[in-house]
């Protein structure tokens, strides 16, 4: 068993609102020596630790690499999926002495779960795990022959990584064939689109399931709910997900062993029959069809929004959690969530997602955390001339606790309605 340390110097990579979520858990933790944040991170991210003053590119590892050795970096903990994809937890497994440094974050190797939904598609049929019945193309003209030759639904998927937006739900075959020449031809999500996934629709409610996993244990986290689409009641264009709900009453405690049963191990299993080393957040896009729980989609990596409810629910000591899941020690760690309902609410730019819009004073954060039991994270800002503006499509989670969910509801929308920008866009109707 590997122990953490009483003090731990932290890297945290990425620069948005699961960031400034997973920033405030470490932040909580009387382990935490320094904290250092990405060198792009968001205001709200640097106001909790210290800009590394070193790029953080995959392209450039042996630099960051580096430069945790030289802060005697404890714990790298790596959110978004991009760097995951490219290598980087394998780049900084080890320092500059040969020993192990613990990164939470999968392998490369494993991290291909989703960056590759080809991959991710016969692993799964491979091992037996319930999911959408499809097919994966990398020539435009067989993905067209095929939509046309079936009469019923489909959804198109990008393949490749297409920051949660590379997933379209076409209600005709007309619809479809449209969606196939976004993704294939106008390349609307850029190389994610080289290869298409083309899978039956499923019907049912869906879920989030998150796992911290150590390469051989798994530790299932509570259920969440996302709302994907931009408009209320499930209208409009998918996102990067404009609200989450923790725990989700979706999921009993049977169903929930099911799909830990049905989907957890079983991958677990693949990925290490393949030899992919996974040490970090698993997750699982459900749906719970007439016939069962079935898998959409897995990511590699906390999801964003559901870090956010889940992180202000943690009372355990993350430094501690995250640091016995990137060392295989799960199996010793101490967890502890509030009962307490949590709900966030993303305040996002004027023209999301196609085209947001940037520049944007925001007012009122501090008024609105002035409601109790609410934080709010940052995602799409920076500070230009002293002024907090918008710099991204989702500019700010809200997030609230409550005894139950309609008090943490009701708390989230009242500090969001504190907030003020040009053009906030936000849904009414998140854990409703």
């Amino acid at each position: 068993m590997t122990t953490c340390p009483d003090r731990v110097n932290v890297l945290l990579i990425g620069a948005g609102g699961r960031e400034h979520a997973l920033a405030r858990a470490l932040a909580r933790s009387p382990r935490l020596g320094t904290l250092w944040v990405d060198p792009d991170a968001n205001p709200g991210i640097a106001s909790l630790g210290r800009r590394a003053d070193v790029p953080i590119d995959p392209k450039q590892a042996y630099r960051t690499r580096q430069f945790c050795d030289k802060h005697d970096i404890g714990l790298v903990v790596i959110g978004p999926e991009d760097p995951l994809a490219a290598g980087m937890a394998d780049a900084l497994a080890t320092r500059a002495d040969g020993s192990p440094r613990p990164v939470l974050g999968p392998s490369a190797r494993a991290a291909r779960l989703e960056a590759d939904k080809g991959y991710a598609k016969k692993l799964m049929r491979d091992a037996s795990i319930p999911t959408a019945e499809g097919r994966v193309f990398d020539d435009y003209e067989s993905a067209r022959a095929f939509v046309e030759s079936r009469s019923e639904p489909h959804v198109i998927k990008a393949a490749g990584l297409a920051k949660g937006k590379g997933v379209i739900v076409p209600a005709d075959t007309d619809e479809a064939l449209r969606a196939l020449d976004r993704v294939m031809k106008a390349r609307e999500f850029g190389d994610a689109g080289k290869r298409v996934v083309i899978e039956e629709k499923l019907a049912g409610k869906e879920a989030s399931v998150l796992a911290l996993v150590d390469g051989r244990n798994i530790l299932i986290l509570p259920p969440c709910q996302d709302h994907k689409r931009l408009r209320d009641h499930d209208g409009g264009p998918n996102t990067g997900g404009m609200g989450a709900f923790c725990p989700a009453g979706t999921i009993d405690d049977a169903t929930m062993a099911r799909i830990e049963r049905e989907v957890f191990v079983p991958i677990v299993d693949a990925l290490r029959r393949d030899e992919a080393d996974f040490r970090g957040v698993l997750y699982a896009g459900i749906m719970l069809t007439p016939a069962g729980p079935k898998v959409l989609e897995f990511n590699t990596r906390f999801g964003d929004p559901e870090c956010q409810p889940l992180m202000a629910r943690l009372e355990s000591d993350a430094i501690a959690l995250f640091h016995a899941c990137a060392t295989g020690s799960l199996h010793h760690a101490e967890v502890r969530w509030s009962a307490d309902a949590a709900v966030t609410v993303v305040l996002a730019a004027e023209g999301y997602p196609e085209k947001p819009r940037k520049g944007d004073e925001i007012t009122g954060i501090s008024d609105a955390e002035n409601v109790h039991g609410v934080v709010v994270d940052q995602a799409g800002t920076a500070m230009i001339n002293g002024k907090l503006v918008t710099n991204g499509g989702r500019v700010l989670g809200v997030t609230a606790v409550g005894s139950d969910l309609g008090e943490a509801r009701s708390r989230a929308y009242e500090a969001a309605s504190r907030i003020q920008y040009r053009g906030k866009t936000y849904r009414r109707d998140i854990g409703a």
